[in-house]
């Protein structure tokens, strides 16, 4: 199981220099997603989510917010715009399964365009694999539009095993936990 000191918030300097932090998503999170989300251009939400959609429900919202960080993960980045806290991207699991090992887990990331490239997806993944390796998940599974090749370059660069499917536009990507980033 994940230790608390896992989930203390960490200090992350972005490749431009710019000060953030990557944190557990907290249930009083919810309006500072949303705001994020309205931030979001139409193609960033199309290569997360697969399809366009205008808005996050409330739903989603809890799904996000109102996790056990065992078996359900979200984590946060955020900065600071004057003495306001904006969340700037984000990264979850969620389990798929609950009695068959290795026990495997959906993992999702977005991040707002300004940021992309800066390494938070890398961070975020980082974070996630040791939570996940903690907390028992042996498997990640992920669903990836075919041209999302950034996406697709933050799993091949986290140095584990990984298969790659391609199926119709869409490309399903496993990537096992249980052996060290080679």
């Amino acid at each position: 199981m994940a230790l608390a000191k896992d989930l203390l918030p960490v200090e992350l300097k972005l490749k431009n220099g710019a000060p953030a932090t990557l944190r557990p998503a907290r249930p009083d999170d919810n309006e500072a997603i949303r705001q994020a989300f309205r931030h979001l251009d139409a193609e960033t939400v199309y290569r997360r989510f697969l399809n366009y959609k205008t808005n996050v429900t409330e739903a989603e919202l809890e799904h996000i917010t109102h996790v056990d960080f065992v078996r359900d993960v979200s984590l946060l980045v955020t900065t600071r715009v004057g003495d306001e806290e904006i969340v700037i991207g984000g990264a979850s699991y969620f389990a798929l399964d609950d009695n068959n090992p290795p026990h495997r887990a959906e993992v999702a990331f977005t991040i707002e365009e300004e940021f992309q490239g800066q390494g938070l997806a890398r961070a975020l993944m980082r974070k996630l694999v040791a939570l996940a390796r903690a907390n028992g998940v042996g498997v990640f599974e992920a669903e990836v539009l075919a041209g999302n090749l950034a996406m697709l370059s933050v799993f091949k660069g986290a140095g584990l095993p990984l298969t790659v499917r391609p199926e119709a536009g869409v490309t399903h990507v496993t990537i096992d936990l249980r052996q060290p980033p080679g």
